[in-house]
């Protein structure tokens, strides 16, 4: 399968999350054959958690089931730009690929100024860059889908 079939998913699980009440943002794990490892699914409203995204519950979810050496692995595919603190999680679990399909630039022209979601403007390739190893970054990829998830959600 391609980076964009497994975004496709991200996307299927960010309109799950949008579902059940929480925020529009899904995230799956593919291993080096392109096996599905594991996802998770934005759970910032249903479990009252702000750190619930969907990256950092993948991320949790990952650490008790994962050891470190599989996932330096893996691919962590994502519906969003992972956001700054998503993108650490992300690092200290050693995920050393991230795919994404909408841009947290996009993402931002839609929520304007909500409140649920204050954007630091911080793009995830600048948090990786810091970092003491490398990790790759592609996106983000132009899939209607990504945006249509947001559309109507946020206050903008």
């Amino acid at each position: 399968m391609d980076d964009e079939t497994f975004l496709r998913q991200a996307i299927d699980l960010a309109a799950q999350a949008r579902a059940r009440g929480d925020h529009p943002f899904g995230a799956l794990l593919v291993s080096p054959g392109g096996e599905f490892v594991a996802s998770a699914r934005n759970s910032v409203s249903t479990d009252s958690d702000p750190t619930g995204h969907a990256e950092t519950n993948l991320v949790r979810e990952a650490g008790r089931l994962i050891d470190a050496g599989t996932r330096r692995t893996l691919t962590l595919y994502t519906s969003t730009e992972p956001c700054a603190m998503c993108a650490g999680a992300i690092y200290w679990a050693g995920i050393p690929t991230v795919v994404y399909a909408l841009s947290e630039v996009d993402l931002a022209s839609m929520t304007g100024d909500d409140p649920a979601n204050p954007s630091m403007s911080l793009p995830c390739r600048e948090v990786f860059a810091r970092g003491a190893h490398p990790t790759t970054v592609r996106g983000p990829y132009d899939i209607p889908e990504a945006r249509g998830v947001h559309a109507g959600f946020w206050r903008g």
